[in-house]
């Protein structure tokens, strides 16, 4: 679930502050194809929409083209506003493996891909993320990802974790999304009624966030930082 889920109103930056950002900012330059896919996307699934919002998928450009990353996995698709903002920032020799169950999402944002002139650099795998990564694990990928970007269930983060630990890169970067859980990891449980814009299900599954988050802390094998874009976005860089 991205800040957009909520009609592009953040429960974390200040609503006038992220109103310029957005309007200033990151929509002027937003590339054509992005654009006509996350408007489509909102169109067709409304207030459903679980894309990265357009200034987080600038600051991930950017990073990959800072890493000189050539090789990502993007567990998590939907309609595919992350992985073309991926495609495009990897060289014409770059190579990204797309996990998602919902091959219909995927296929809304395809075209866009396509005129985008960046299918080639893309695999989409229709499958369980687990069975992919066991495949992966096995075959000879291991320590082979430069950048590995997990927006999936939160509950399996830590199992995740564990897999995507063996795939990529020393020094690599794994991203994960929504570590903010629209703020409500900041809250207590008994102040469910003071924040009811908040959908159920945000509270229901915030324990899971929180719970990975601490691990992320304080893990050994990772150099990490939380940082306040989208709905939380937290960096890991494999140290071993």
């Amino acid at each position: 679930m991205a800040v957009s889920s909520l009609n592009n109103k953040s429960l974390i930056v200040h609503g006038p502050i992220l109103e310029y950002i957005l309007e200033e900012n990151a929509y002027p330059k937003e590339h054509e194809q992005l654009k006509e896919l996350r408007e489509i996307t909102v169109k067709k699934y409304e207030k459903y929409v679980m894309n990265v919002p357009v200034d987080e998928a600038q600051f991930l450009s950017m990073l990959l083209k800072i890493m000189n990353a050539k090789k990502t996995m993007e567990i998590g698709v939907f309609t595919g506003y992350s992985l073309l903002a991926t495609a495009l920032a990897l060289p014409d020799d770059g190579q990204i493996t797309a996990i998602d169950l919902d091959i219909e999402a995927y296929e809304t944002g395809l075209p866009f891909i396509q005129k985008a002139g960046v299918e080639h650099k893309i695999n989409f795998i229709q499958s369980d993320a687990f069975v992919v990564l066991n495949d992966l694990i096995n075959g000879e990928e291991k320590s082979s990802f430069d950048f590995i970007f997990v927006d999936a269930q939160k509950e399996d983060n830590m199992k995740f974790h564990e897999k995507v630990m063996e795939l990529v890169k020393m020094g690599g970067i794994i991203a994960y999304d929504n570590t903010l859980w629209l703020g409500s990891v900041a809250y207590k449980q008994h102040e469910y009624e003071k924040h009811s814009e908040m959908p159920e299900s945000v509270w229901r599954n915030r324990d899971y966030v929180i719970r990975f988050n601490s691990f992320l802390a304080s893990n050994p094998q990772i150099e990490s930082s939380l940082l306040s874009i989208g709905d939380g976005l937290t960096l890991c860089r494999r140290l071993y």
